[in-house]
């Protein structure tokens, strides 16, 4: 491997990510982390701060640790990280099956909407990976529809063979959200809820628009778009040492999978552009203090509801 490529040094993954490239690529296929927090981290966790815009001390901190980030990457590994999104996550959950990640039982809490009981919804997950997030629901949801996509189809593959999956009320299919129609699969203006949990963070933000107006094809009107993801300033992007930042905000780790960092601007933007009223958006600070090492360290996400307006 090229020692000297980007993504020989990365930080291992911290959040919900992807896997790497086959050869030629000279990227390490180790775990690095985007969308699930480490498994036992030696840390306590203390408690979540939601706040609107972020403290001057914590951006002030954030900005000295990247200012020295003065190493850009070669455009030709820009491009093949970009091109090889499908290809790594498939790689991927080939190397970690269903063990990388654990059910999400926390969405029911953090959006009340997925807390409807008996009543029949449509539920719609992208990027659902193995169904952490969907098969929790559907075990206490008798009457829920469903569907999932993912854009690898390793991953698609266990969620059909998956004890709960049960065609009559849930369909997985492979997707990728920035080019291939939703509405081939989901009826069009159908879903009453859409997750995009740790998701458009594996996208390059020129294909961001696409996904989106995808999204907004498939929700009914008055449909939510149920949103979480990395934050800008967020531990995990300082970590990344020189040499790893594609451009502004994305960074690729050491198994070639990107990670974007939001700001809350950025996110209510992209919503609105294609017809959608932000009913909120915000960062979810969670301070975590490694006691045996005496630091502690800001995980910033950031978090919405965006309900598609009636046309």
């Amino acid at each position: 491997m090229d020692q000297h490529h980007p993504a020989a040094s990365a930080p291992a993954r911290t959040e919900p990510t992807a896997a790497a490239p086959a050869p030629p690529s000279p990227v390490a296929e180790s775990q690095a982390g985007l969308q699930a927090p480490p498994r036992n981290p030696p840390a306590h966790i203390l408690a979540d701060r939601i706040a609107t815009t972020l403290d001057d001390q914590l951006v002030a901190k954030a900005q000295e640790v990247l200012a020295k980030d003065n190493k850009p990457v070669a455009p030709f590994w820009v491009n093949k990280y970009k091109q090889n999104a499908a290809r790594n996550w498939d790689q991927f959950y080939k190397r970690n099956t269903t063990n990388f990640y654990k059910d999400r039982h926390w969405t029911e809490r953090e959006f009340p909407e997925l807390q409807f009981g008996d009543e029949k919804k449509v539920v719609f997950e992208v990027g659902c990976g193995v169904g952490n997030f969907i098969f929790p629901l559907i075990k206490s949801h008798p009457n829920m529809v469903a569907y999932a996509c993912d854009f690898s189809a390793t991953a698609v593959s266990f969620v059909q063979n998956h004890d709960l999956f049960d065609t009559s009320r849930c369909t997985a299919f492979v997707a990728d959200l920035t080019k291939d129609d939703l509405t081939a699969t989901v009826p069009a203006s159908t879903v009453e809820l859409l997750s995009a949990v740790f998701v458009l963070s594996a996208i390059p933000p020129e294909k961001m628009d696409d996904a989106v107006e995808n999204l907004a094809r498939v929700l009914a009107p008055g449909g939510k778009v149920l949103f979480r993801d990395y934050g800008r300033y967020d531990q995990a992007q300082l970590r990344f040492k020189p040499g790893h930042r594609l451009e502004d905000g994305l960074y690729v780790r050491q198994d070639g999978t990107m990670a974007f960092y939001f700001t809350v601007e950025m996110l209510s933007e992209l919503f609105q552009r294609h017809g959608f009223d932000v009913e909120v958006c915000q960062y979810v600070i969670k301070k975590t203090v490694n006691r045996k090492k005496e630091l502690e360290m800001d995980r910033v996400f950031v978090q919405g509801k965006f309900a598609k307006r009636a046309s």
